[in-house]
């Protein structure tokens, strides 16, 4: 008999992994507390841009014309206890207000909520990202509540997904990790990633805390990585070196690789910011803090990315931002997404809006999100719209569209024709061919 899954929690993680477990076959319930969110998904549409989520839905929602119908969703605990085989519990894991630790609040809250409707043998799965411990606190608590005991098993399968890539990194994942205590909980997920494994991901099995650590110790080298080149592209600045280049050069070393070398305005979002001050907190409470201070330099690096874009173009327009009209092409934290949490694109903007500059924001998708968080910025429905009397443009973040703008075109719209590069993503010749003046992060001479 097939096996039924249900879904806990229906955010950015929770849509994407119940929209792929009905994509490989399985009937699945997800499970919301919003009504809104709940009435939303039911409709086939999703409260965030995703790029393939919308489509995957449409595919499987139940009541949908053309759909398999093998998705629906609820907001009933005793339903989703009744229906599923494997539950899955993906809720939001935001840092602690005023701390670096993590609220672990809405993950205690969903399995305490779960587990009294577990009337069966039936096996549980973590997938938020959550500090180191818990998984073995949440297995005795899930036990204490459920009627049936230990007869409910909890298993950690951390989720690695990328914002713009989330569908494909669910249905075809780089890896598959799951942290278990017994062998029931290994042979259920093979069985639920039975298709992507036949495909070639790979299969890590391990215990509790190794899964738990898997993906903090993942963002944390990935944060490292980002910090380690933005700290060159400082020393560039300094010694008037160019960090693209010294970038290409050491990419080269397949010890060190390409990716995630490109300098700029530094990381954001929802993951990597909060997951390695929560890794820090709780270093600290186990007491090897020392290991991770390093973490500390690699905040502060990305940090201090957005202070010097603010720097370079306060020195560009003159020393000032008084009276200036600057352009802001980006607000989300990345391509491909309508996230601005944490947003590196519109911390910039919102500092020189304070210091006195007259600032317009365009960005493809996010601009709903940005206006709710930054309501006192002016916005434009489009990028030459957005740069129309502008002294300088500021590109910070790497949209496709921004990449194929037309500088010719927008010479004419500008007070200025002068642009810095906050993500050093655009062709700098094409620019000053056309007139502008260009600049990038730690390129001063480039």
């Amino acid at each position: 008999m097939a096996l039924k899954i249900t879904v806990i929690g229906t955010g950015y993680l929770g849509a994407t992994h119940a929209a792929a477990m009905a994509e490989l076959g399985f009937e699945v319930l997800g499970l919301d507390v919003v009504p809104e969110k709940v009435e939303m998904l039911a409709a086939g549409r999703v409260p965030m841009y995703e790029p393939g989520l919308e489509e995957l839905l449409a595919r499987h929602v139940a009541g949908l014309p053309g759909s398999t119908g093998r998705l629906r969703f609820t907001m009933d605990w005793a339903e989703v206890g009744a229906f599923g085989d494997v539950h899955f519990v993906c809720v939001n894991t935001p840092q602690k207000h005023g701390e670096y630790a993590c609220d672990m609040s809405y993950v205690d809250a969903a399995m305490e909520s779960l587990a009294p409707h577990l009337n069966r043998q039936t096996l549980v799965v973590g997938k938020s990202t959550v500090p180191v411990g818990s998984a073995e606190r949440l297995a005795r608590r899930l036990a204490e509540l459920s009627p049936v005991g230990e007869d409910v098993e909890l298993a950690w399968n951390p989720e690695f997904l990328r914002e713009g890539f989330a569908v494909q990194d669910t249905l075809h994942p780089d890896r598959i990790v799951i942290g278990t205590a017994g062998d029931r909980a290994e042979k259920l997920l093979r069985e639920v990633y039975a298709t992507p494994m036949a495909e070639g991901s790979p299969l890590v099995v391990t215990d509790f805390p190794t899964a738990e650590l898997v993906k903090t110790a993942a963002n944390s080298f990935l944060a490292t990585k980002i910090s380690f080149i933005n700290a060159m592209a400082e020393v560039c600045e300094a010694g008037g070196g160019d960090v693209v280049k010294l970038a290409e050069a050491i990419g080269y070393d397949e010890r060190i690789g390409a990716k995630f070398l490109r300098a700029g305005i530094g990381f954001g979002g929802g993951c990597l910011p909060k997951d390695i001050r929560a890794f820090m907190a709780r270093a600290g409470e186990l007491g090897a803090a020392q290991a991770l201070t390093f973490l500390r330099e690699v905040d502060s690096i990305n940090m201090r990315r957005r202070g010097h874009m603010v720097e370079l173009a306060r020195e560009a327009v003159g020393g000032s931002f008084l009276g200036k009209r600057v352009a802001v092409l980006g607000a989300t934290f990345k391509p491909d997404s309508d996230d601005v949490r944490d947003s590196p694109a519109l911390n910039v903007a919102g500092q020189i809006h304070l210091q006195g500059g007259q600032v317009t924001v365009y960005d493809p998708k996010g601009m709903d999100n940005a206006r709710r968080i930054f309501p006192t910025l002016a916005y434009a429905d489009s990028a030459v719209e957005a740069v129309r009397g502008a002294d300088v443009v500021l590109h910070l973040t790497e949209w496709r569209e921004f990449r194929e703008l037309d500088p010719v075109a927008l010479t004419e719209e500008v007070a200025e024709p002068l642009i810095l590069d906050g993500r050093n993503a655009l062709d700098g010749e094409l620019w000053r061919s056309a007139g502008w003046t260009y600049r990038a992060m730690g390129r001063p001479r480039a």
